[in-house]
């Protein structure tokens, strides 16, 4: 089993499953932890304490054999299930995964020597921690996994840190900072007086601000003076520029330009309709001409189509007079098969179709009793008459019958050649 064990080692590490690359690190506080192991155990009661103890975490456990048979399907149907579930939902994925079983001989342990097993949990997604057996044992799944744990009890401490040992580092951080922030605070408070202590005072600020106040107010009335003196000469000089005779003339000026200007828009406009009156007349023409090669066109088109209409009726006339024709012999030649296969035509070669008082035909003289009510149909007519004598009477000799009966005219019954069947009875009465 040893040899077997070292042999599928080799084969998984050739593989990769072992490699350091592929193992995942554990979360630091995980919310939820899935753990893979018999619910009757003292392994679970184990984990449980231990995490009660140092941080309490909500635990997911999937019931599994951990030994004999159907065990290492389970335990990695497990690894499966947990990896398939979602991330949000009543039913969260766990952040982390324990695989557990209290020690136990090789034999015990062989199911987590799987290879079904090592590859499950080679392939999942979650951290998984192994603790199989106790610290001397070793299986394949330890090797797969992303950490081994000696014990069920270790894996629980791998899985949470120690809170109070949390809430302890917490507390000193919080007062490290406290302290770091009031000492800041007092080092700013430090710079802050030293930087006042250095800056002037308001009337230091004001002074020269003060001083180039005055000496602006001082020289504002001589400044308005002179700026009024030099606008006013500014205006005279302007005011020489704009008299009558030069407004005059600067309106003269406007007028003839407006003149000049009406003159060259009358010329432009007239330029411009003798120009539109070329254009419209050049495509009056080019529009004459297209509409008489249009019509042109158009004429030729309807004489082709006039010459092909005439064409298709003289096919049409010569196709519905074929069809006529072959349409009246397929009339001729059914008359004439109908004329073949009709009784009237047996019936215009002498014999007679003879029918009781319902008008169902009688083949044979047993059917006919005395007084019987029958319809003889010939080739021009009914005769309505009156069986005598029984039915028996057709099995008599034609010698015996009397001398005053009568046969209907007609060709004689179809039957071998050179034979005389005259045994058929008399119908009509004497």
């Amino acid at each position: 089993m040893m040899a077997l064990v070292e042999e599928r080692k080799k084969k998984l590490a050739a593989e990769g499953l072992f490699e350091a690359a592929r193992k995942q690190l554990l979360p630091f506080l995980p919310e939820r932890i899935g753990v893979v192991t018999s619910p009757t155990g003292a392994v679970i009661r184990d984990i449980l304490h231990r995490l009660a103890d140092r941080f309490p975490r909500h635990v997911i456990v999937w019931p599994v054999r951990v030994q004999g048979d159907g065990c290492a399907e389970e335990v990695a149907a497990a690894i499966h299930g947990f990896n398939a579930l979602p991330l949000d939902g009543p039913m969260r994925r766990p952040d982390l995964l324990i695989v557990a079983r209290g020690g136990g001989s090789l034999e015990d342990l062989w199911s987590f020597n799987e290879e079904i097993v090592v590859r499950a949990a080679a392939a999942s997604m979650i951290p998984l921690i192994a603790a199989v057996g106790h610290e001397t044992d070793v299986t394949l799944i330890d090797f797969a996994a992303d950490v081994r744990a000696p014990t069920p009890s270790a894996a629980a401490e791998l899985a949470v840190p120690v809170r109070m040992e949390l809430a302890v580092r917490i507390e000193s951080l919080a007062r490290r900072s406290l302290a770091c922030w009031q000492r800041g605070q007092e080092a700013r408070r430090s710079e802050l007086r030293a930087a006042s202590r250095a800056l002037p005072t308001a009337e230091e600020l004001l002074a020269l601000p003060r001083q180039r106040l005055d000496q602006a107010g001082t020289r504002l009335p001589r400044a308005l003076t002179a700026n009024a003196q030099i606008h006013h000469a500014r205006f005279a000089r302007v005011a020489g520029r704009l008299g009558p005779q030069v407004l005059r003339g600067r309106v003269n000026r406007c007028a003839e330009l407006v003149i000049a200007l009406s003159e060259r828009g009358r010329r432009a406009e007239t330029v411009a309709r003798l120009r539109r009156l070329e254009r419209l007349a050049n495509a009056t023409a080019r529009l004459a001409a297209g509409l008489r090669a249009n019509a042109d066109a158009h004429r030729g088109r309807i004489g082709a189509q006039c010459e092909r209409v005439g064409s298709l009726c003289a096919r049409a006339r010569r196709a519905l007079q074929s069809s006529l024709r072959q349409h009246a012999a397929s009339v001729e030649h059914c008359g004439q098969l109908l004329n073949a296969l009709s009784h009237r035509g047996v019936l215009a070669r002498g014999f007679a179709l003879i029918r009781d008082g319902g008008g169902r035909p009688l083949r044979q003289a047993s059917a006919v009793s005395a007084g019987m009510q029958i319809d003889i149909e010939f080739s021009d007519g009914h005769v309505p008459a009156l069986a005598q004598g029984a039915s028996a009477a057709a099995t008599e000799k034609p010698a015996s019958a009397p001398a005053t009966e009568k046969s209907a005219p007609g060709p004689k019954p179809r039957g071998r050649r050179g034979s005389n069947d005259s045994n058929q009875g008399s119908l009509f009465g004497a």
